[in-house]
């Protein structure tokens, strides 16, 4: 009786995995659309290596739907219209399943009209402007309501600032993210000559006037705090100028959006140590969790390399896609569309991310200060907090809400109850 089991339990076993196969043709394609040349190749090149390490890790418990994952790797060269190309090529060429990619916004905008055309699917790992909602986008980075307003509240209710410069690198998330900061400092009581902004163009590196113009905000006495969007290596000069001037962070506190522990890796950091950085994981959480993530990625990649937000994302996101896809029993794209609704996973800081229907997650916000290692000493932590696609505190984008499991609609005016649609340049 017991080897009648045996055998019964090993033939349904072979059974369900040839029907698995026959649901996802073997092997299932997945895409890897990161810069691994060119100025964003500093950042891109570590998630194209987490992506592999992901696929080899899920390829030793059996792939997925009895078939092996393998990698299509393509370089876009940090040249955005070529990440439009490179997305053609991967959905038209390699008939991939899934694509995991982009890191700038522009990037991601530039890829929106071939995905949605083709209708592929795509994970995107990085904090972002948020006023946007494709139903081929699932978006596992920060919107600004998981990072840029809890940064703010931590400086307007812990740190006491009463006046903000607001300094970004000149694009869209940078210029989008600070609109709504403009908007909900105001809405806050901060007034309007209250808030200096300024935008300049990627790898600044002359910041004498502009640091200058930030302390003298401070001339009346007034508490000063910078929220920085500045993005690349213009963040080095920006420090550099900020500490030459005899500035610290007890001086003028800087929370930056785009240093994680990546951009730290290798740098000199005396001159960034007290500052701020606002993420959804830092590598110094702890939790069982990340202590194996942490671990198993020194072990591949060697010790001097760290973890960043970007990398739980995708981390993440290719874990909910596995399990949307079995639960599927397909890699259609509108089947696992429909299965990723709800889809739960660990996070590395020890709570559990959930999919949202506006292709958001639920994540908690931390707040790290920047320590002489180049890691974060976290400071503050929330739970959970869903992502918002559409923010509140635009009156054009207050009305919209994104809802692809129940209404089908990405941008719902909830004031016409009608169904507004999305240019993909928006």
């Amino acid at each position: 009786m017991t080897i009648l089991k045996t055998t019964l339990t090993t033939t349904a076993a072979v059974a369900a995995m040839t029907v698995a196969a026959q649901a996802a043709d073997c092997p299932v394609k997945v895409g890897v659309l990161h810069s691994l040349s060119g100025t964003m190749a500093i950042s891109e090149t570590t998630l194209k290596d987490t992506m592999l390490m992901l696929i080899e890790q899920q390829n030793a418990k059996g792939g997925v739907l009895g078939c092996e994952i393998e990698p299509v790797v393509v370089d876009p060269a940090s040249d955005w219209p070529l990440f439009a190309e490179k997305a053609r090529e991967l959905l038209t060429v390699h008939d991939v399943d899934v694509i995991f990619g982009n890191w700038t916004s522009v990037s991601r905008k530039s890829v929106l009209p071939v995905i949605e055309e083709l209708n592929g699917l795509l994970f995107y790992p990085v904090q972002y402007e948020g006023e946007e909602s494709s139903k081929n986008v699932f978006y596992t980075g920060a919107a600004p309501n998981q990072q840029a307003i809890p940064a703010t509240d931590y400086f307007l209710e812990e740190l006491g600032v009463e006046k903000f410069a607001l300094l970004g690198t000149d694009y869209v998330y940078p210029r989008t993210t600070n609109n709504i900061l403009e908007s909900y400092l105001q809405d806050k009581g901060i007034a309007a000559d209250d808030i200096f902004v300024n935008y300049t163009p990627f790898g600044h590196s002359d910041w004498s006037k502009i640091v200058a113009d930030v302390v003298a905000l401070g001339a009346d006495g007034k508490k000063v705090g910078v929220i920085s969007t500045i993005n690349g290596d213009a963040n080095i000069g920006f420090y550099k100028e900020l500490a030459a001037a005899g500035i610290s962070a007890d001086d003028i506190p800087v929370v930056a959006f785009s240093v994680g522990e990546e951009e730290l890796s290798g740098l000199d950091t005396s001159n960034l140590i007290g500052h701020l950085a606002a993420w959804n994981y830092f590598q110094s959480a702890e939790s069982d969790a990340n202590t194996e993530w942490v671990a198993a990625w020194k072990a591949r990649m060697g010790e001097e390399r760290v973890t960043n937000d970007p990398m739980e994302a995708h981390y993440i996101g290719f874990n909910m896609w596995v399990n949307a896809a079995e639960a599927a029993g397909s890699t259609d794209v509108d089947a696992v569309r429909t299965a990723m609704y709800g889809q739960e996973f660990p996070n590395l800081t020890g709570g559990t991310a959930v999919m949202l229907p506006n292709h958001h997650l639920a994540k908690p916000v931390l707040i790290g200060e920047i320590l002489e290692d180049g890691q974060f000493d976290i400071i503050s932590q929330t739970e959970e907090v869903p992502g918002d696609a559409w923010t509140d505190f635009l009156p054009e984008s207050a009305v919209l809400k994104s809802d692809w499991k129940d209404l089908g609609c990405g941008m719902y005016n909830t004031e016409t109850a009608s169904c507004v649609q999305m240019n993909s340049n928006y």
